[in-house]
């Protein structure tokens, strides 16, 4: 079964930027002339996460308050203490969103629902150069 790798490579202004990666996604898979199998999209980095939403702006405005509720970027965290870079709330977010997701795929295309989009959510303190991986199996 082959397996064919993509990247992807993007800016974000950090502090939980939130980019809708559908479009981009489906043209690797695309280039791929794969029709049936997976696709998996891994961010390689520990204060990014990658997952799934209705990418509209009151969708986009309550996930990020939601990560501001569970993980403020104001508490005191052992992290900030040793390293000093003050973005230890950035690394329990994407510890809780994980750095990848798997989609199957049918026909050439992802089976997303019809509101559902794939997103980056870069939690980092600062403006940050991502490169995604997208590695799609099948036949």
């Amino acid at each position: 079964m082959p397996v064919v790798t993509k990247f992807i490579s993007l800016e974000t202004e950090g502090n939980g930027d939130i980019l809708d990666l559908t479009a981009e996604i489906s043209n690797c898979i695309a280039d791929t002339k794969l029709k049936d199998g997976i696709a998996t999209i891994f961010s390689p980095s520990a204060t990014s996460g990658i997952t799934t939403l209705e990418f509209e702006p009151g969708c986009v405005e309550d996930l990020k308050r939601l990560f501001d509720e569970i993980a403020a970027p104001n508490r005191v965290y052992a992290h900030n203490q040793i390293q000093g870079d003050g973005n230890g709330h950035s690394h329990v977010r994407a510890a809780i969103v994980k750095a990848s997701f798997t989609v199957p795929i049918i026909d050439g295309k992802m089976t997303l629902g019809t509101w559902q989009s794939i997103i980056l959510v870069d939690f980092d303190n600062r403006p940050r150069h991502r490169k995604l991986v997208v590695q799609v199996i099948g036949e």
